[in-house]
C-alpha cells in the first residue's frame, strides 16, 4: 500500500498543536507521514512578563524547541521552517516565499496540504499571508516551468484545505478566555466562526485530545496568561477544544458534492 502523505503549512510554532493538534496526531497515529512547514520561529511570541522577555534571537531558539516537541508529541514525520521574522511574512518576497515552500512540496511529495484560511482565524496577518502563499506554492509546484532551488520535478497535489473554526468553538473560547482580539493598523480584528453549511470536512479525533493537550503543553513560552491555567478545564471541554478538526475542502482533484466528509484523505485510493 502506498503511505498517505499530508503536510502542514504554519505561520508560527503552537499553530499547529492549538490549531489542529488532534487531527494531526490522529493522522499521525495511523501511519500518515505528515510533513510540519513553518514560516517563522516566533521570535515576537511573548506572553510572559516584559522583564522577562528574551531576545528574539534566544526567543526563536526556545520556541523552535517548544515547536519540536510537539511535533514529536503529535508524531509527526519532519518539521521544517522557512526562516521568515515572525511578524513579517506579510513583507516577505513573494516569489521566494512561494519558491521556498514549493520545494518542500515537490521534495515530500504530499497528497493533501492543509494551511489557514483567507480570514487567519481571528485576522492576523501572518496566518493570511501565509494561507495566501501556500495556496499559490500549491499551484506552481504542479508547473513544471516554476523553478525550486533544488531543481526537482512538478508535483500536483490531489486536495488543499483550509483550517477554519466553528462558531460553537468561537462562543466556547469567547466563554472560557474572553475570545481572541487582535489590533491590526489600529483596528479590532476577532475570532470568526464558521457556519455549518460552511464547513465541508469534519475530524473526530476525540480520542487524541490528551496527546494534542500534551503537545499544546510543550509551548511553555505561550502558557502564560490567560493560557496559564489551560490544564485545569474539565475532560469534556478539552475534548471540544482539541477533539474536533473543521476544515474548508479548497480544492479537491478526487471528490466534490455537499456531503460533509469525515476524512481529509477522502476520494484517494
Amino acid at each position: 500500500m502506498t503511505t498517505r502523505t499530508l503536510m502542514c503549512i504554519i505561520p508560527h510554532p503552537d499553530d499547529e498543536s492549538l490549531g489542529m493538534g488532534g487531527t494531526l496526531a490522529k493522522y499521525a497515529a495511523e501511519g500518515v507521514e505528515i510533513s510540519l512547514i513553518c514560516a517563522t520561529r516566533g521570535e515576537r511570541g511573548w506572553s510572559g512578563p516584559p522583564a522577562e522577555r528574551p531576545t528574539m534571537t534566544d526567543l526563536g531558539r526556545l520556541r523552535e524547541g517548544e515547536l519540536r516537541c510537539a511535533a514529536q508529541t503529535l508524531g509527526l514525520t519532519e518539521v521544517h521552517f522557512l526562516d521568515y521574522l515572525d511578524g513579517e511574512v506579510g513583507q516577505a518576497d513573494p516569489q521566494e516565499a512561494i519558491g521556498r515552500m514549493v520545494r518542500h512540496i515537490r521534495r515530500f511529495r504530499p497528497q493533501v496540504v492543509i494551511t489557514f484560511g483567507p480570514d487567519g482565524a481571528y485576522g492576523h496577518p501572518d496566518h493570511i499571508a501565509v494561507s495566501q502563499l501556500a495556496s499559490a506554492a500549491v499551484v506552481c509546484a504542479a508547473d513544471a516551468s516554476f523553478p525550486d532551488a533544488d531543481n526537482q520535478p512538478a508535483h500536483r497535489i490531489l486536495k488543499l484545505y483550509y483550517m477554519v473554526d466553528s462558531i460553537e468553538l468561537v462562543k466556547l473560547v469567547e466563554q472560557l478566555m474572553g475570545g481572541i482580539h487582535f489590533m491590526v493598523d489600529g483596528v479590532e480584528r476577532s475570532h470568526v466562526g464558521w457556519l455549518d453549511w460552511m464547513i465541508t470536512t469534519r475530524i473526530d479525533a476525540g480520542e487524541y485530545w490528551k496527546t494534542a493537550l500534551k503537545a499544546i503543553q510543550c509551548h511553555k513560552s505561550q502558557l502564560q496568561g490567560d493560557m496559564s491555567q489551560l490544564h485545569l478545564l474539565p475532560a469534556e471541554v478539552h475534548r471540544q477544544l482539541w477533539g474536533n478538526g473543521c476544515f474548508y475542502r479548497a480544492f479537491s482533484l478526487v471528490n466534490n458534492g455537499r456531503q460533509v466528509e469525515r476524512d481529509l484523505f477522502a476520494g484517494i485510493p
